[in-house]
């Protein structure tokens, strides 16, 4: 199907080249398995699941049918002062895979939202206590936390900031966790675990007892997968219970399987105190977010109110939407039925050394990978930052491939279904394409 130009002008695209875009339109028109399909028919290889989100593939009968169902059933309920069943259906679901004593689940409707929800969390945990001089949030440069105002004053990505003036204050930014030392690491690189040492700086300088929470991907995603030094987590986590801080875990992506465990939490053996969530909650077919706390913290909030009063004066229109608890339930099923967390974790050395057998591509500075999450740095060459991650994208769709592109930062994910075949046809794109650079 052929798209004229000026069909497209009245949506203002996140996140996109608007003019570039509409110029040279790249729509997907359909979703099976691990292909999209664009508006002249093409087949695209979906090398990023959609946006992190599609871990069980595309066009999942049980998934659509589920939400459906729920719809004719009970298609809105409001959330506040009253509930319906898929709600805390799908809170306990979460609370199983969550580690142990994570076990209250609060919906929201998108990874940006569960940021901003969790940032509120920690503040009236902390005030709850009597401590609510800890006001400052801690997070890192090149760190992704949404785009909604918490999230974007704890962004450490530049473009994603200077535009909206000076945000929420209070906010502390350690260093990324990039070292050229560690360029071409599979895994996690040996270099960097000092690097948390910043957390005792910044308490030391602004008084350990006004830091609230500290957010950590813990595979920084969207800036190119940075994966965490070894015993840098596990630095993070001991700086946070000497001076009581919370630590506040980011798995909008590494959640639901990308990692070879249900969490980064699991996968690296570092407990938070706070899970974000989103993306693959629902395999992306309903917006759907969640913020999973420790006990510990629920509980607090609770007893500080007396009586029958609102202890969390906080919520969404549409938290725990029918639809897309339905769906995120449904989601469950499949991910426990296909053993997909498992899955992921076995097809892991195939993905990461296919991907690593790119290192001789001359366009590409650096590949890093963990489980089934892996990112590269393009050459900018002579062009200003993103020129080039721009026009890699829109040939790699043109060669019949999807993948995010954050600046000239390839990230790559596969949908935890795909097989090795799937993974050899990506590499082989990728490879044809930025050998071209």
């Amino acid at each position: 199907m052929k798209y004229a130009t000026n069909s497209l002008e009245s949506y203002w695209m996140p996140f996109t080249s608007n003019r570039d875009f509409k110029a040279h339109p790249r729509i997907f028109v359909r979703g099976e398995g691990v292909h999209y399909w664009n508006h002249e028919g093409g087949q695209v290889i979906d090398g990023s699941s959609g946006l992190f989100c599609c871990a069980a593939g595309h066009g999942r009968r049980e998934i659509a049918d589920a939400i459906s169902n729920q719809i004719m059933e009970l298609d809105y309920g409001p959330p506040f002062q009253s509930g319906h069943p898929a709600q805390f259906e799908l809170a306990r679901r979460v609370a199983a895979l969550t580690p142990e004593g994570i076990d209250k689940v609060f919906f929201t409707n998108s990874g940006s939202e569960s940021i901003d929800t969790a940032i509120k969390i920690s503040l009236a945990y902390h005030r709850a206590r009597g401590d609510g001089q800890r006001m400052r949030m801690v997070s890192r440069e090149r760190a992704y936390h949404g785009v909604n105002i918490g999230g974007t004053s704890l962004s450490g990505l530049v473009k994603n900031r200077e535009a909206f003036g000076v945000g929420m204050g209070g906010v502390a930014h350690m260093r990324h966790t990039w070292l050229a030392e560690n360029r071409f690491t599979k895994g996690q690189p040996e270099h960097g675990a000092e690097l948390a040492e910043d957390l005792e700086r910044i308490a030391s300088m602004y008084g350990p007892d006004t830091i609230a929470a500290v957010f950590i991907e813990p595979i920084a995603g969207s800036t190119g997968t940075l994966v965490p030094p070894v015993g840098y987590l596990e630095r993070v986590r001991e700086i946070c219970d000497k001076h009581g801080i919370l630590l506040v875990f980011d798995e909008v992506i590494t959640g639901f399987g990308r990692t070879g465990s249900a969490f980064g939490a699991q996968s690296f053996n570092v407990k938070p105190d706070i899970m974000t969530m989103a993306k693959a909650l629902t395999n992306g077919n309903q917006p759907m977010g969640a913020v999973a706390v420790d006990d510990t913290i629920y509980d607090t909030i609770c007893d500080a109110t007396s009586g029958a009063g609102i202890e969390f004066f906080h919520g969404y229109t549409y938290s725990g939407h029918p639809a897309a608890c339905a769906a995120g339930i449904a989601t469950m099923d499949i991910y426990e039925r296909e053993g997909l967390f498992d899955r992921a974790a076995e097809l892991s050395p195939y993905f990461l050394d296919a991907m690593f057998s790119l290192s001789d591509v001359a366009s590409i500075t650096d590949l890093r990978g963990y489980g089934m999450l892996a990112g590269f740095d393009l050459s900018p060459a002579d062009q200003p930052p993103g020129v080039r991650g721009l026009e890699a994208q829109k040939k790699l769709f043109e060669a019949g491939l999807h993948i995010k592109m954050t600046g000239d930062s390839g990230i790559v994910a596969p949908p935890l279904v795909a097989e090795k075949e799937h993974i050899d046809e990506i590499c082989g794109i990728l490879r044809q394409v930025l050998s071209t650079f």
